[in-house]
């Protein structure tokens, strides 16, 4: 007897970054299917406990790239010696930028991962509609993709935006391939929501290149953009 044969079903987790007063914003994702979630999880789990022992980074510890790669907030429980100055001065920068090196490359390194990034730069007044329409766009690129791939979709959001239940619902129930409405989740509690912060604002960073986050101007290029299809942010 035949055993019936279910598609495959991709898990996608996205977060945005931008800058509002010049009208940018940028979404960036992971993506993997579903019978690789226990994989992907236990191979960043033992990297956050990797950051426990070296660094002594809790592994429940929020991962906000755009506090830790500028030097913002208390990173570790206790700063390494290595990144002090002569004095003692802590060198968060530099520890920040260092952590965050490594997560992009651990991103990079986990096998089934897929990444993407995409942006739009519009008038800061009409920046509401640029987020929605950008969104838009991604989540119709996403669908007619896994259309093609006779796959299904799963995407799951930080925050909390009804915007982004009513564009899921604008989708042709007959032939859509996104499940449902996206699920919400909060950074601080999800993981993989925090591997999302980190491609999209690493995306953003190389989108925008202010002089002041140069030292991140090719953090896409150099880690992520082996697991992006298009290689870099796509404008969308």
């Amino acid at each position: 007897m035949l055993l019936p044969t279910y598609p495959d079903v991709k898990m996608i987790y996205i977060d945005d970054s931008g800058r509002p007063q010049s009208g940018l914003v940028v979404y960036g994702w992971i993506e993997f299917s579903q019978s690789e979630w226990r994989a992907v999880m236990r191979t960043w789990l033992d990297f956050r406990k990797d950051l426990w022992r070296k660094y002594r980074i809790p592994v429940d510890k929020e991962l906000h790239t755009t506090e830790f790669a500028n030097g913002r907030g208390d990173l570790s429980k206790k700063f390494p010696d290595q990144f002090r100055g002569p004095d003692g001065t802590p060198y968060k920068k530099d520890f920040g930028q260092h952590i965050a090196v490594l997560c992009l490359q651990q991103i990079s390194s986990i096998q089934g991962v897929r990444l993407g990034a995409a942006y739009r730069e519009g008038n800061p007044a009409e920046l509401a509609h640029i987020r929605t329409d950008l969104y838009r766009m991604l989540v119709s690129d996403a669908d007619a993709r896994l259309k093609l791939q006779g796959a299904l979709g799963h995407i799951y959001m930080d925050g909390e935006d009804s915007m982004y239940r009513h564009v899921h619902r604008e989708l042709k129930l007959q032939d859509r391939t996104i499940i449902e409405d996206p699920v919400m989740l909060s950074s601080k509690e999800s993981q993989l929501i925090q591997m999302a912060d980190l491609v999209a604002w690493s995306a953003y960073s190389s989108v925008n290149q202010h002089p002041s986050q140069k030292f991140a101007w090719n953090w896409y290029g150099d880690y992520l953009a082996t697991r992006d299809p298009y290689r870099r942010p796509r404008e969308m």
